[in-house]
């Protein structure tokens, strides 16, 4: 089926010339008319027919909606038949075969079945461009509200990773203004550190996927700011199970504002020291990475808190079609945060 389905304009016309010497020698031995005039009698009415379908087939594709798409390609259809047929009937009984009383009368004998074996040809013809008319149009609205719902896709996560930044890049040029006054050294630090961070976030700010090993690098130039900004206070340990996991892959920016999520939980109305832990392993074809910090559910949580994991959880769902990547759990002293990756 392939190989007609490739070749198949190579074989239309032995195919053509096959049936066309089927129908000659059906007639001759039918009527025993001569050989020589039924082929012109055949060759006549497949040419007409040939070139009536041509423009019917065009006609039919320039109809401009669906609505009575049909009835249209039957009036088309039905008038090509009549064209055809008066077209036949003028050559064959008054230029090709005037001078043959016998074919003549053979022709008027076979209008009724000639013209009834047109219309359904035709007819045929008619229905199967309006249908796959109606599939090009059908596949071609399909593709465009394809196109239309990636846009908007695109279009969310670009928003989703634009809002991320500016809440870190706000308390990082607020610590650097209260470090001028108390500490002009170490706010001169921070200042150099927020430079290389946004240097290189930009330079990540195309890559929509990444791996473990990336991601921690720019983790690390993260927690460099925060370590300046809260000192020996906040403290992160990082553990990774197996060598495996550097490579595995997860969106680009995913980690940074879960973190800055921990470290508000973790650092707000706590005056000691904050230890938050992140443990990352690979199971079952799923990068699980779990956050966990310290969490008093009796104080009031600052203005904000949790705008980062709303937005981790709707690119997780954009990204992967899946609703269940992110799970927060709570306990009076502990927050802990879950996603999984599909690798």
């Amino acid at each position: 089926m392939d190989f007609i389905n490739k070749h198949i304009r190579f074989l239309l016309l032995p195919l053509l010339l096959f049936g066309t010497s089927l129908l000659v020698l059906g007639v001759h031995a039918a009527e025993h008319l001569d050989v020589r005039i039924i082929t012109i009698d055949v060759v006549t009415n497949l040419c007409l027919a040939a070139i009536l379908s041509r423009l019917l087939a065009w006609r039919i594709r320039l109809y401009p909606t669906k609505v009575l798409s049909i009835l249209h390609a039957n009036f088309l259809a039905f008038f090509a038949v009549i064209i055809l047929f008066g077209l036949s009937e003028f050559l064959l009984n008054h230029i090709l075969l005037k001078k043959d009383l016998s074919y003549q009368v053979y022709i008027d004998q076979t209008k009724y079945i000639r013209f009834l074996s047109s219309w359904l040809s035709l007819g045929w013809l008619a229905h199967t461009t309006v249908l796959v008319k109606r599939q090009a149009d059908f596949k071609r609205d399909i593709e465009l509200h394809q196109n239309a719902t990636i846009s908007l896709r695109e279009a969310e996560l670009f928003r989703l990773r634009q809002q991320l930044q500016p809440h870190f890049l706000y308390n990082s040029l607020n610590s650097i203004n209260a470090l001028i006054l108390i500490d002009a050294e170490r706010a001169q630090e921070m200042v150099g550190r927020l430079s290389d961070f946004l240097r290189l976030s930009v330079r990540r700010e195309t890559q929509e996927q990444t791996n473990v090993l990336d991601e921690l690098t720019y983790i690390e130039s993260y927690l460099c700011i925060e370590s300046l900004r809260f000192g020996d206070r906040l403290n992160v340990v990082i553990d990774k199970a197996g060598d495996d996991v550097d490579a595995a892959a997860l969106p680009a920016f995913i980690l940074q504002p879960i973190l800055e999520n921990a470290i508000k939980f973790g650092l707000y109305g706590n005056v000691g020291k904050v230890l938050i832990k992140i443990q990352i392993q690979l199971k079952d074809q799923l990068l699980h990475i779990t956050i966990e910090n310290p969490f008093d559910s009796t104080v009031q949580t600052p203005r904000g808190t949790g705008f980062g994991l709303e937005g981790i959880r709707r690119r997780l769902q954009l990204l992967y079609a899946r609703a269940d990547l992110l799970e927060i759990q709570k306990t009076e002293n502990t927050f802990t945060t879950i996603i999984q990756i599909p690798q």
